[in-house]
């Protein structure tokens, strides 16, 4: 069983690359994610390998980072799921936002992948809920502290929380406070996508945890 692959690069395509190994080269299937971050043709490369075996081929699955490829195997074990559309999945909707998109229920997002129809897209969504809201939050390196009111009885709480600059990161944020709040994952999640979609431009993050917090006491 190939677990993983180091050598050059030599050649890339739309959803695969071609590795050098000591000579041998391997044909691996990728996101558009791990193509877009892997380098250029003669680059050093190393990719955690999923191998499927069937009785007439065996085809290789690479990801650029465990978290992809714990996605992926996530995602190939819903029914109707199989590996070229898990892979057109991570290429539509990358590792980083999958938890957004399963946890808020946006099918929409899901069904901009190859071969994902709307009943899969459902199911996907059912099936996989309970498991990512399970999944620990992604946490940058730099920590704040933010202030909030808990309930509605003005018992302020102080939580620690990464602050980094992107959009998927402030929401991420957001919901780590609001869980360390002891709010549910799934309604944290509810409460930040709502409250992010009511700001016309990207909020600091404190107006954003208590825009969540409105939207939990609501």
């Amino acid at each position: 069983m190939i677990a993983k692959l180091k050598g050059k690069i030599d050649t890339l395509g739309s959803d695969y690359l071609i590795i050098d190994v000591g000579g041998v080269c391997y044909m691996v299937h990728a996101s558009a994610k791990t193509l877009s971050v892997i380098g250029d043709v003669g680059s050093d490369v190393a990719l955690l390998i999923e191998m499927q075996v069937r009785e007439d081929s065996m085809t290789l699955f690479g990801f650029a980072s465990a978290e992809e490829q714990s996605w992926y195997k996530l995602l190939t074990s819903v029914q109707g799921v199989g590996a070229k559309v898990g892979i057109a999945i991570l290429s539509a909707c990358p590792a980083d936002q999958l938890v957004m998109a399963v946890m808020s229920g946006d099918k929409e997002v899901i069904r901009q992948a190859e071969g994902v129809g709307p009943k899969l897209a459902v199911r996907i969504i059912t099936e996989l809920k309970d498991k990512v809201a399970k999944m620990d939050i992604g946490m940058g390196a730099s920590t704040a502290q933010v202030t909030a009111s808990a309930d509605g009885k003005g018992v302020a709480s102080t939580v620690n929380i990464t602050a980094e600059g992107n959009d998927n990161q402030l929401n991420q944020d957001a919901l780590s406070a609001l869980i360390n709040l002891g709010y549910a994952r799934a309604e944290a999640y509810k409460a930040v996508i709502s409250a992010r979609s009511k700001f016309k431009k990207d909020p600091e993050l404190g107006m954003l945890i208590s825009a969540g917090l409105k939207e939990l006491a609501s």
